[in-house]
C-alpha cells in the first residue's frame, strides 16, 4: 500500500469516527456503551504498549546509567569442601 493509500485510509477512518461521535449523542444507551467499551480497549491496549515498550527500552538500553545484568556471563565455580 503507497502512503498516499494510506493517508487517504487513514482519513475515511477519522470521518466515519468524527461522524460516529456526533450521533453519539442521538445514541440508544446500548450503542453508547458499546462504544465506550471499544475506546476503553483500544486505549487499554496503547497504554500496555507504551508500557511493555518502555520497560523493554529501560532495562536493555541501560538508560538508568548502569549496564545491563543480563548481558554479563557469570562463572560457575565448585563449592571447595
Amino acid at each position: 500500500m503507497s502512503s498516499g493509500g494510506f493517508l487517504k485510509e487513514l482519513q475515511v477512518i477519522g470521518e466515519k469516527l468524527l461522524l460516529k461521535l456526533q450521533r453519539l449523542p442521538k445514541a440508544d444507551p446500548v450503542e453508547i456503551v458499546s462504544f465506550c467499551v471499544i475506546l476503553l480497549f483500544i486505549a487499554t491496549v496503547l497504554v500496555l504498549m507504551v508500557i511493555a515498550c518502555s520497560c523493554c527500552c529501560y532495562s536493555c538500553c541501560s538508560c538508568a546509567g548502569r549496564p545491563d545484568h543480563r548481558r554479563r556471563k557469570i562463572q560457575v565455580r565448585p563449592v571447595a569442601n
